[in-house]
């Protein structure tokens, strides 16, 4: 915690952030979202009792987690005095209530709190409860959902530095809403966020917010939040995949610090920021991909600098006291798709003669909350047994705004909202309208059935509920929307697959014995209508939605409909056909959009199709396959007969083996974008497609990329023996291939283990290493098998080396610190391995160790450079080699990375991503060759080492060249 003390000064920290270290928290009332008492027979309510209420607080959160194992702890209006940490058990809330927000505060100098360099939480939300007393409480992790905190303000008095608000590393549906946070002389109001803030604000402390990768990997997305008075930076982050919507920043030194050596994809719309006194926004890794930048909206009054890339030392300085920033963009740019990406920097400022208004908000207010009636005072039971179809329709027909208690609400038909019509809920697992499976009216074939329709033009609200439509009804559609661009739609669940929640708090088993399906052989994937389909002209706005159904054909489709809508953090997951649908729509924006591609019922899952359709765009979209996926698929995002389509911060990876080959198909023009990171892209119907050249200086004259064999599952791990023939694995049929370099035939071998990677030994014994046990096995001549057993790590003392030449992200413990080594037969070629190796060591399940996780190993000799690349940060390192096989001195080679590398005898460099990149030994980009599918192992071979291989899934590629392989 060092930095905090240093940095404030380093960017010459201003007069009122010098006198916020010293000034005594102002106590400030809030408007309360909650202002009346709401009556939930399945809640806990507690009221303050004018001493410590640590323990009445915690007490009433493991009263929910032992009852209804999730759900909502009241707080009634007043201070709550609290003296240590709280922990909020997963898929429970607190939320307050009154005509004044409760508020929780550390008294001055509370024990515990006041060391900067060892922080302490308030509240801290956990990732599970621990069996004893005694047990360490997990962090939230991904399978943490549906927590919260609401209407409540956080007051943390001074003398207590080490103080940090709240501990948020939580998955979908947690969210942090309605608070004030007064930090006083603390360390944070957050550390560690995740998933959605909502109208929160932040006043003094040293960061408003530090965080880094939210859980799991997903963005972290604020909608309406102020920081004002920060000591060093309001928000100080890496990876957070940073959203931030009509954000406020004043009287700060930093708006946005990335932390120095991190990227991030940070987007900002609207937001209005005065009085910074260093730079607004500051960043380094100018040139790597990896870093994305996009503001759009930004208003500025005394704000000198703009922003400031910290490792080329350019700043975008303010062309006067107040002006607008109508865009600012950073990092990979395409012009159109099929352009030459270049890295650039776009700064669009104009001066203001005054400060305009702020953008208004465009999520709708609530009805008042003394309007509200309760469903239950109506007749419905939400037992999970009753219909309560007619008291919930008639409700509607006589009321505006109904609030559901929690409770699990059984309905057989189409409820259908009125234009006006709010449904409020406060908790989207623990309130549930539930369509049971085998319903008659959504039975059989034929058109589209609601669960919820809203009508065409309305201005609907639903907010806090789960929409189930079960598994087993063809017609059913969970939310039909037709509502008008006023609209909302707010923390909303549409139920199935993983993280269902059942009555008893459990959760549904999505899968069979064999993943194959859902555990009942009556409900089928894919069998029923999109869960949210916008369409007739629907549109709106939507925050915080969850969609993983995996029944449902889509989890969102926008179709027919030219009515303005908008879409924060939106998750949409688990399909098997589509995750999101976008046909013959206009006038869209989708921000913080995160699709995944679960392995059973994912394989073929295409994230986006954007069909027929203009005006769209797509900002901080994060698509994702699990680590297990095995099955390759071409493209995250299909688009036809469409243009004016806006990518802005484009991040698609897999920390499995089988990433998408390609980022986006136009699929009018047959042109694939193959990079996975980029920070812009319009798609527009005026193509003019980047034409490569034919001249490379290192391809051999005349020469072509031949297909010499295709038909495989997915094929990489190859190894070239000393006649120049190549040996290569399909893992998933369990073959071993050679490919005969002059007879040109290829031969197959079909093993009892799961080989991933291969190297030779010089009289021609073919080493395997096995996924299936962790082995590496020997292959002579005669096809005999036979395990060779890890020796004690020695010297190579002149024999090969082979090593892994990529990695998803490099694990350098491993590949520094080998504990053993596999020595081929004939004693020429050693593999070095450590304990991630041998004993298997995964990662949800999944083993990563980098001789299995690597797509080739390569030929390392002592003493000369040895290159390895990064897939995941897009960075390529040489590496010096030591005679046991162990890399050090790591380099940072080129600001890119893929999946292989190799070298030629010249020196040059040449790796795999997306094309095939070659760099000089310095590390300058000199050529590019294109590849007609994305290239997975890159490496030399042919009888005089001149003939380029190139494994690219289900096909395998040659290429003539000048020189041959090192």
């Amino acid at each position: 915690m060092q930095r905090i003390f240093t940095s404030a000064l380093r960017g010459g920290i201003s007069l009122f952030a010098i006198a916020a270290l010293f000034v005594t928290t102002i106590s400030v009332s809030a408007k309360s979202f909650y202002s009346e008492i709401l009556n939930d027979p399945r809640a806990i309510y507690i009221s303050p009792s004018g001493a410590d209420d640590t323990a009445t607080i915690q007490n009433a959160i493991n009263k929910v987690q032992e009852t209804t194992r999730q759900g909502i702890v009241f707080l009634a209006p007043g201070n709550y005095r609290v003296r240590d940490t709280i922990y909020i058990w997963p898929a429970v809330r607190l939320i307050g209530y009154g005509a004044e927000r409760p508020k929780i505060i550390l008294p001055e100098n509370s024990a515990g709190f006041g060391n900067p360099s060892q922080e302490k939480m308030i509240f801290y939300f956990a990732g599970g409860r621990p069996r004893s007393p005694s047990g360490k409480v997990p962090d939230a992790n991904p399978g943490t959902f549906y927590s919260a905190l609401a209407n409540l303000d956080i007051e943390i008095q001074n003398g207590n530095p080490g103080a940090v608000g709240v501990r948020a590393h939580y998955a979908q549906h947690s969210y942090l809403g309605h608070m004030d946070f007064q930090l006083g002389d603390a360390l944070a109001g957050i550390h560690e966020g995740g998933n959605v803030i909502e109208d929160v604000h932040f006043f003094g402390g040293t960061h408003g917010i530090w965080t880094s990768k939210p859980s799991p990997g997903w963005q972290l997305t604020l909608v309406d939040c102020s920081f004002e008075g920060q000591r060093e930076s309001a928000i100080y982050e890496h990876e957070a995949g940073l959203t931030l919507i009509r954000p406020h920043f004043e009287n700060v030194p930093t708006a946005v610090e990335i932390e120095t050596n991190w990227a991030d994809e940070l987007w900002i719309k609207d937001a209005q920021i005065e009085n910074i006194s260093g730079a607004a926004f500051s960043f380094g890794v100018d040139n790597n991909p990896r870093n994305e930048i996009n503001m759009e909206g930004i208003v500025c009054r005394n704000v000198p600098v703009f922003a400031a890339l910290i490792d080329s030392g350019k700043t975008f300085t303010a062309p006067s006291e107040i002006y607008s920033v109508n865009k600012y963009s950073h990092g990979l740019e395409f012009a159109d798709i099929g352009a030459e990406p270049k890295i650039q920097n776009q700064f669009d400022a104009e001066s203001l003669k005054q400060m305009p208004e702020p953008v208004a908000s465009d999520l709708t207010p609530l009805p008042p909350c003394e309007t509200w009636v309760n469903i239950r005072d109506l007749g419905a039971k939400g037992d999970d047994q009753t219909d309560d179809t007619a008291a919930i329709q008639n409700a509607i027909e006589k009321h505006r705004a109904i609030y559901f208690p929690s409770g699990f609400y059984i309905v057989r038909d189409t409820l259908k909202l009125k234009p006006d019509t709010a449904l409020i809920g406060l908790h989207p697992g623990e309130t549930q309208i539930i369509l049971p499976d085998g319903t008659p009216a959504f039975a059989g074939d034929g058109s589209p059935k609601a669960l919820l329709e809203a009508p065409r033009g309305g201005l609907n609200i639903v907010i806090g509920i789960g929409l189930y439509t079960s598994g087993n009804n063809p017609r059913a559609v969970a939310a039909l929307w037709k509502a008008g661009t006023h609209s909302l739609m707010n923390d909303v669940r549409f139920l199935g697959g993983h993280g269902t929640p059942l009555p008893d708090g459990s959760r549904e088993n999505p899968y069979n014995a064999n993943r194959s399906g859902d555990p009942n052989p009556n409900r089928h994937w894919n069998s029923e209508y999109p869960s949210l389909w916008i369409t007739d002209g629907g549109g709106g706005t939507f925050l915080d939605i969850w969609t993983p159904s995996t029944f449902a054909r889509a989890g969102m489709e926008i179709s027919d409909t030219a009515t303005e809508g908008r879409a924060y953090a939106i998750s949409v997951e688990h399909h098997v056909h589509n995750e999101i649908i976008v046909k013959n729509a206009a006038h869209w924006s989708i921000y913080a959009l995160q699709t995944e591609e679960e392995r059973s019922e994912s394989g073929f899952c295409l994230p986006i199709e954007v069909d027929s359709s203009h005006d769209i765009t797509f900002a901080n979209f994060h698509s994702y396959r699990v680590v297990s996926s095995y099955q390759p698929f071409p493209w995250a995002v299909k688009i036809s007969g469409s243009h004016g389509i806006r990518f802005l911060n484009f991040h698609c990876n897999s920390n499995s083996k089988v990433s998408f080959d390609s980022s986006i198909l136009d699929q009018d023009h047959n042109i694939e974008l193959r990079e996975h990171e980029f920070a812009s892209l319009d798609v527009s119907q005026r193509i003019s497609p980047h034409k490569s050249s034919n001249n490379s200086p290192f391809v051999a004259a005349g020469a072509k990329i031949e297909k010499p064999v295709g038909g495989f599952f997915n094929i990489s791990g190859g190894a070239i023996d000393s006649h120049g023939n190549l040996y290569f694995v399909d893992s998933r049929p369990q073959n071993i291939y050679r490919w005969d370099s002059t007879a040109r035939q290829l031969s197959t071998n079909s093993v009892s283990f799961q080989p991933v990677n291969l190297a030779v030994d010089t009289a021609g014994n073919l080493l395997a290493i096995s996924y299936s046990d962790n082995s590496v096995y020997a292959i002579d001549a005669n096809n005999k098998i036979s395990a060779l057993k890890p020796q004690p790590l020695a010297d190579s003392n002149g024999n090969n080396l082979f090593l892994p030449v990529s990695d998803w992200t490099l694990n350098r413990r491993s590949l520094s610190h080998p504990t053993a080594q596999v020595v081929s037969p004939d004693g020429t070629t050693v593999l070095p391995v450590d304990e991630s190796f041998l004993g298997g060591e995964t990662a949800w399940g999944v083993k990563l160790s980098p001789q299995i996780r690597a797509f080739g190993l390569g030929r390392a000799i002592p003493g000369k450079p040895f290159y390895i690349t990064d897939e995941s940060n897009l960075r390529t390192w040489k590496v010096d080699v030591n005679p046991d096989g162990s890399m050090t001195n790591f380099q940072l080679f080129a600001e890119n990375g893929g999946e292989s590398v190799t070298t030629d005898s010249q020196g040059n460099v040449y790796l795999a991503a997306g094309q095939i990149y070659v760099y000089d030994p310095n590390g300058n980009l000199i050529d590019t060759i294109e590849t007609p599918r994305r290239p997975i192992q890159i490496l030399f071979g042919g009888s005089d080492g001149k003939t380029l291989f190139i494994t690219a899934r289900d096909s395998l590629y040659s290429l003539r060249m000048k020189f041959a392989g090192n």
